[in-house]
């Protein structure tokens, strides 16, 4: 460096994508993504871990890791989690009173700006032994994943995710795919192609980053739960055989929030589905397995 360069100490970089923005900015001026991370990311003793959840719209992704989030607050199984910040509780709060008020929580926003972050302190025991872990969640927009996919840079900050992220979660309608339709198997496929495009190695081999493919909904296809692996195999034959061939770390996982669901219609004769039962089941196991990879 010059030695005439001088660099502002008061500037923060954003955690996603690195941009240097002023100490007073909400959101990176080229991203949009707020910048709360990056003052938490500079009081911590050690870099987050960014952990990215994607899959097509209306498959899931809100009500997962708002569920998910709410079950590490609360010390699920060997997990202890504290939220950094309050927007880090927005997500499972609205998560959780849309449940229990028994509607779904409202679709995600393909703005940005307006998207759901969370930055977790995660304490994993072990016995005797004990890890942290400092995560970063967002909640993203189906749309924009899609948008991304078809045109990259699109979103920019779908791809500056994606690049710094120690894991993935990939949900899939596991509902859909079992009633014989091809689109979760095509949508998940596009994605991974994506993923491959942007992660592969500049040496010939396979991508090391881990992906725990998440089938949601699996409450409509209890077989799912017996068998993921086969499952997917089944129903989604072209997601996994771009798996075998291009990722070295990944795992199938069922999963489901709602026990059981109401159905109504609008004014304008729409069915509307509600949820009347909570019953989690497989929400912990891709998290705890994704852990245990990076």
């Amino acid at each position: 460096m010059n030695a005439t360069q001088t660099i502002d100490p008061t500037a923060i970089d954003c955690l996603i994508c690195g941009t240097e923005n002023t100490p007073d900015a909400a959101v990176c001026g080229y991203c949009y993504a707020p910048m709360v991370l990056g003052h938490e990311a500079r009081a911590q003793e050690h870099p987050p871990r960014i952990t990215t959840i994607i899959g097509d719209s209306n498959v899931g992704k809100t009500v997962y890791v708002g569920m998910l989030l709410d079950m590490l607050s609360k010390r699920a199984d060997q997990f202890d989690a504290v939220p950094k910040g309050p927007y880090s509780v927005n997500l499972p709060e609205t998560v959780i009173s849309c449940l229990m008020a028994r509607q779904f929580p409202p679709k995600t926003a393909m703005e940005v700006d307006q998207w759901n972050w969370a930055y977790y302190q995660i304490t994993q025991r072990q016995g005797k032994k004990t890890t942290h872990h400092d995560l970063v969640m967002p909640d993203m927009a189906g749309e924009a994943l899609a948008a991304e996919v078809s045109s990259p840079q699109t979103f920019t900050i779908v791809r500056s995710l994606l690049k710094q992220s120690v894991g993935v979660l990939m949900l899939v309608d596991a509902a859909v795919a079992s009633s014989g339709s091809p689109h979760p198997d095509f949508f998940a496929l596009k994605l991974m192609t994506y993923l491959d495009g942007l992660l592969a190695p500049k040496a010939r081999g396979k991508i090391r980053t881990p992906v725990a493919i998440v089938l949601c909904k699996a409450d409509y296809c209890p077989d799912c739960f017996d068998d993921p692996q086969l499952f997917a195999k089944t129903n989604l034959s072209r997601l996994w055989n771009l798996c075998e061939n291009r990722f070295a770390n990944f795992e199938f996982f069922a999963c489901s929030v709602v026990g059981s669901l109401g159905y109504a219609t609008d004014a304008e004769e729409n069915v509307i589905s509600y949820p009347l039962h909570i019953a989690p089941r497989g929400i912990l196991e891709p998290f705890e397995w994704l852990l245990s990879k990076t």
